[in-house]
């Protein structure tokens, strides 16, 4: 009964530690994110693109959010998908001719590119 119970008691503390372990690697994950959000927060202050009140309530939140398990991955990381066609459209109803010419070289870029992509994805 000894033997039984001295098993016990380390299955126990195996799972404290295993619990104690997972605790400091999620405060070390947690760190890192902060360390990261707030590197991306002082780039857009620094080029005008929020204040420090919104960089700061944006690093808070995506910490919250990674506490809490809520943080997901972009969308685009999740969907293997085409990449969306994208549309020239000119307001202006006279284009002059190397306008035009420019437009319809770009558009045959576009297209060569994405057949491209097309072959690479096939492999």
């Amino acid at each position: 009964m000894n033997q039984f119970g001295n098993i016990v008691q380390r299955a126990f503390y195996l799972g404290v530690g295993l619990a104690d372990y997972a605790s400091e690697q999620a405060n070390v994950k947690i760190q890192e994110l902060r360390s990261q959000g707030q590197k991306l927060a002082d780039e857009m202050v620094a080029r005008g693109e929020m204040t420090s009140e919104e960089a700061r309530k944006f690093v808070d939140e995506l910490v919250n959010d990674a506490q809490k398990g809520t943080v997901k991955p972009p969308q685009d990381a999740q969907q293997d998908r085409e990449p969306r066609h994208i549309e020239i459209l000119s307001d202006e109803e006279e284009q002059t001719q190397e306008t035009s010419n420019e437009v319809d070289t770009l558009r045959q870029q576009v297209e060569s590119l994405q057949e491209e992509l097309r072959q690479l994805r096939r492999k």
